[in-house]
């Protein structure tokens, strides 16, 4: 699986509309926990079905697309943190230690 940099907001807009799963998973480059949770969930991540589209988004560089993240899926900012959108809505949010490759699985296959 490669990850695919979220840098626009036409990106979340075609997140918001699409069918299907995606995942969201925001990272800060200044941060060893983010880099940490990053590493784990690459580590693991190919127990995710293969049509799941996989983004990344630097949110130093990309701060106003992280604001708009919070903003169009509801949630609270976290860092690092993870959004599984199903069919433009959130349907799993995770941060931190909590960030796993499994439990995005079980709720995909659910």
């Amino acid at each position: 699986m490669t990850w695919v940099n979220l840098t626009s907001i036409d990106q979340l807009n075609d997140i918001k509309s699409a069918s299907g799963y995606s995942l969201i998973f925001k990272h800060s480059t200044r941060c060893s926990i983010s880099m940490m949770a990053k590493r784990n969930f690459e580590f693991s991540w190919d127990v995710i079905p293969e049509d799941t589209k996989l983004y990344f988004l630097d949110l130093i560089a990309y701060r106003e697309i992280s604001n708009e993240v919070a903003h169009i899926f509801q949630v609270t900012h976290q860092s690092p943190q993870i959004l599984l959108i199903k069919d433009g809505d959130c349907v799993l949010e995770a941060s931190h230690s909590d960030i796993s490759a499994e439990e995005v699985a079980e709720v995909i296959a659910a």
